[in-house]
């Protein structure tokens, strides 16, 4: 087992090449005779806790791409590769696992920076040599100048840590590895969700298939997916998996997500998925979305007006699959199952645990009916400063619960992840947490 190599591992004057003045350059016999250019350099990934060791060159060598071991390579200099032998093994280059060609999936691709949970451009790679092998220490992610319309290359520009940087390469020699960094775990579903949306097809689908190693994590990130995403990945996957999915998420996104489905698929999926949420889904989907009935989350927290504050908050530390915002307040049902009144989480932690739950609840809370729209939502729960609102049926029974997240989220105009976010700093960082650590210098 070898020791992962940190960022004050390397720098300090240590030799230090740019991909950019590499690549093309000549690869020279030891007799001193150029025998092939320099078409890209080789790296094996070794998780993202160390950098990846360059393993060698692909050559083009009289028309064909070999590959040269770092074995056969006496000297890497920014304007030539000098070998250790007269010969070249002309066997045409294959990749094999957890291989990383750095100009073919790194040079003018997008990764994610983990500190500021967004897609950057990477433009050149720095090389350094540690003196037992050379990495690629830093990544230059600002755009190079333009000369005559074309991009000018100049090296010296890499001010990134590369392990501050989760590749997308999109091909299965390398997923093995790169799942093994579990950086995407760290990730909240909103930031994974904004990666989605800006990203491409190729890069959406490595960033999927990195989601759905944890279903939970998925359908986090589908609720908080605009629904002309969602909509278009949903189409694209197999009736099952959808089932699965939709079958994790809340019941009012997942109602809205099957709206969004082919007239076609919506029976389908709807039969696959786990009874009990398919009732909520179809009881949801039975209202005008933009109602109070179609707002509502129909999982809550009740207790009768008998119940004590301790016997109140223990049905909250139980209730592990409720949303959040919906644990704000447990409402109070009479033996008809009609709302008696709701009590905050606040009051029952000031109360005494024995005291009765009637003492302390609100017994005339602000409901809404089924049909209310969503400005008269909007309005009462700013009016009168509430966090939720009981949906009730003509028999004052709750059907739901709307939350504030649910109003902001149908308020808010679609588009608004594509709107330029605040600039985000980048933090210094110490010990074992090497998001912006530059190996040799200092963060940017």
């Amino acid at each position: 087992m070898t020791t992962p190599t940190t960022a004050a591992d390397i720098g300090g004057g240590l030799p230090v090449i740019h991909l950019s003045e590499l690549l093309r350059a000549p690869v020279v016999a030891r007799s001193g005779e150029d025998v092939g250019r320099v078409e890209d350099v080789i790296v094996q990934l070794r998780g993202a806790d160390d950098y990846p060791a360059v393993t060698g060159i692909v050559a083009e060598v009289g028309g064909r791409k070999v590959f040269v071991g770092t074995g056969s390579i006496d000297q890497i200099a920014p304007d030539r590769i000098v070998l250790t032998k007269n010969k070249v093994d002309l066997r045409r280059f294959e990749r094999r696992d957890g291989e990383v060609l750095l100009r073919a999936d790194v040079l003018g691709h997008r990764l994610i920076d983990v500190a500021a949970v967004e897609l950057v451009r990477a433009y050149d790679v720095e090389l350094e040599d540690t003196g037992s092998g050379w990495v690629p220490a830093r990544l230059d992610t600002r755009r190079p100048p333009l000369l005559f319309g074309l991009i000018k290359r100049s090296g010296g520009h890499a001010a990134r840590d590369w392990k501050s940087f989760e590749p997308l390469i999109g091909h299965a020699h390398t997923d093995a590895v790169r799942r093994l960094s579990g950086r995407f775990r760290g990730f909240k579903p909103a930031e994974i969700a904004d990666l989605l949306e800006e990203a491409d097809k190729a890069e959406g689908g490595e960033i999927l298939d990195r989601v759905h190693s944890d279903p939970e994590l998925e359908a986090d990130v589908f609720e908080e997916l605009e629904p002309e995403k969602a909509s278009r990945i949903l189409n694209g996957m197999p009736d099952n998996e959808v089932a699965a999915l939709l079958g994790r998420m809340r019941a009012d996104d997942a109602a809205d997500a099957i709206a969004d489905l082919r007239q076609s698929r919506r029976r389908r999926v709807l039969d696959l998925m786990p009874a009990a949420q398919r009732t909520k889904v179809i009881t949801l989907m039975g209202f005008n979305p933009e109602s109070a009935g179609g707002l509502m989350n129909v999982d809550f927290v009740s207790c009768a007006p008998t119940a004590t504050a301790a016997e109140a908050l223990a049905l909250i530390a139980a209730a592990a699959t409720i949303q959040p915002e919906a644990l704000i307040k447990v409402h109070v049902l009479d033996e008809n199952k009609q709302l008696a009144g709701v009590v905050s989480v606040i009051e029952l932690l000031h109360a005494e645990p024995t005291e009765s739950v009637a003492a302390l609840m609100d017994s005339d809370p602000v409901r809404v009916d089924a049909d209310a729209d969503l400005t008269d939502v909007a309005l009462l729960m700013a009016d009168f400063n509430l966090y939720s609102i009981p949906v009730v049926d003509d028999q004052d029974r709750v059907l739901g619960v709307v939350t504030v997240d649910d109003v902001l989220e149908a308020t808010i105009p679609e588009d608004w992840r594509r709107r330029e976010p605040a600039p985000r700093p980048i933090r210094e960082v110490t010990g074992d947490d090497h998001d912006t650590r530059v190996p040799g210098g200092d963060a940017t």
